[in-house]
């Protein structure tokens, strides 16, 4: 019951972004069903987990639609509530956050935004090209008390797959700044962004660096740099030299003598040693002095990674890039463990898209088409900020609740560590098996009571059966 009393302590925060409280304990019920379900069968997964009658199927179904729950407010509510419940990772006065990519595979034919997406793996399990949504997200750098590091997911949003008018020329770049942009002002403070070789562009760094903000990336391996330009002797006529000699991050790679030997700072890596060599260069898609710190690593190979902040010391960029697969780690769970993403909503009044087919250029259709669109757009993005919401809930249980989670998980894992944060998959087991004292304290929210004892059902449902054989 203590960890239902947790939860619930920190679902209460949520409460400003729906305009009717009626709204909110939906809303509430359906994070239960996100952080408590067995399976990943969309809405109806709430249902049986509940043990709800089918008439809260749509009623379900018309929270994700519903104009009462403000999404700009959840995730604002949701960001704000992330610095309350873990201790984010610092570097100096930013927070430092992590971004990065997500094709979500939908095969249905009436879902605005599903197109051909191509996927890049060294797995011959996943097929090259799919139908689906273009995600991209963005989580919080966070450790706990005992040293681990997670990433606690924030925000995602689809950002491909709809044209609404023929003069938007912004790129998946511009609205991950625009995202990221946002998630700043919620938090109300300056960040500090990773991301993959994918975002080392100009198009994020110069509006990062606009709002005081910085980038650490990894390079590409085909970069060029520029040597900065020494102050002339006699100044000239014209417009002073702003780039110096050009010179590949190869050719820096090769020589031997250049470079500095230290252990690795990466997370988990122990008895390894590095070898590194840190230059501050002028890049151009930057237009300004960026820090390319090039690494030889034993096992890795060499890589080049890059920061917009010269102040920052070269094993500290490496350490923090090093932490960069924290996002992917939890976009896993995300996909295999919440289903975050395993959203089923249909617009029936929608033209069916054919396989393989590209952006839908809406900017012809009528006033009423495109509202729809919208309309079911937003109820995708409801559910994935849910879904983030749920996964960051188990995690502050995991981490502010250790050992209560453990005690309440009733069950074996080969590669059980109590001394270590248990993962997503455990704490929702716990919670689960805990599911009827959070019944039990329904009379803490009021009116939650009243939804529960209308649509309960108190018959054994066969799932229950099943199990129990």
């Amino acid at each position: 019951m203590s960890l239902w009393n947790h939860w619930l302590s920190a679902v209460q925060e949520l409460r400003p972004a729906c305009s009717r409280s009626r709204t909110f304990l939906w809303l509430l019920l359906a994070l239960v069903g996100l952080c408590s379900r067995f399976d990943n069968a969309g809405i109806t997964s709430f249902v049986r987990v509940l043990n709800f009658s089918p008439g809260a199927y749509h009623r379900f179904l018309h929270l994700f639609h519903s104009d009462a729950l403000d999404l700009d407010v959840l995730s604002s509510c949701w960001a704000r509530l992330c610095l309350k419940l873990f201790r984010p990772f610092e570097v100096g006065q930013r927070l430092v956050l992590l971004a990065d990519g997500i094709k979500a595979p939908k095969e249905g034919k009436r879902m605005p935004a599903v197109k051909m997406l191509h996927q890049q793996s060294a797995s011959n399990t996943k097929p090259e090209y799919i139908m689906g949504h273009s995600l991209q997200a963005i989580s919080l750098l966070v450790h706990s008390a005992a040293g681990q590091v997670a990433a606690i997911p924030l925000t995602s949003r689809i950002h491909e797959g709809l044209v609404f008018s023929n003069r938007d020329t912004s790129t998946l770049l511009d609205k991950l700044v625009a995202l990221l942009m946002g998630v700043s002002r919620r938090m109300g403070s300056q960040v500090l962004l990773v991301a993959d070789a994918y975002y080392a562009s100009g198009k994020v760094i110069t509006p990062l660096l606009k709002q005081g903000h910085h980038l650490i990336s990894r390079a590409k391996s085909n970069a060029v740099a520029y040597l900065p330009v020494s102050e002339p002797q006699r100044p000239g006529k014209g417009r002073p030299r702003i780039y110096g000699q050009k010179v590949r991050l190869k050719d820096l790679a090769l020589d031997d003598a250049a470079f500095t030997s230290a252990p690795s700072p990466v997370y988990g890596e122990n008895n390894v040693t590095v070898r590194y060599r840190v230059l501050d260069l002028m890049w151009r898609p930057a237009g300004c002095r960026v820090r390319f710190v090039i690494v030889h690593h034993p096992q890795r190979g060499t890589i080049f990674l890059m920061c917009t902040d010269l102040s920052l010391d070269p094993l500290q960029i490496l350490t923090l890039y090093g932490y960069r697969f924290k996002i992917e780690l939890g976009l896993r769970q995300a996909v295999h463990v919440m289903g975050a993403y395993a959203y089923h909503f249909w617009m029936a009044d929608m033209k069916p898209i054919r396989r393989g087919a590209g952006d839908q250029y809406l900017h012809r259709t009528s006033d009423d088409y495109r509202a729809g669109v919208r309309r079911k757009l937003r109820a995708y993005h409801v559910h994935v900020q849910l879904g983030a919401i749920a996964q960051g809930l188990l995690q502050h249980l995991a981490i502010n609740h250790k050992a209560e989670v453990w005690c309440g998980f009733w069950s074996w894992l080969r590669t059980m560590n109590t001394a270590m944060p248990p993962s997503e998959l455990v704490v929702a087991n716990a919670l689960r098996t805990g599911l009827p004292a959070f019944f039990a304290v329904c009379d803490l929210v009021p009116g939650l009571k009243k939804i529960v004892e209308a649509y309960r059902r108190y018959d054994v449902p066969q799932e229950s059966l099943r199990r129990a054989a």
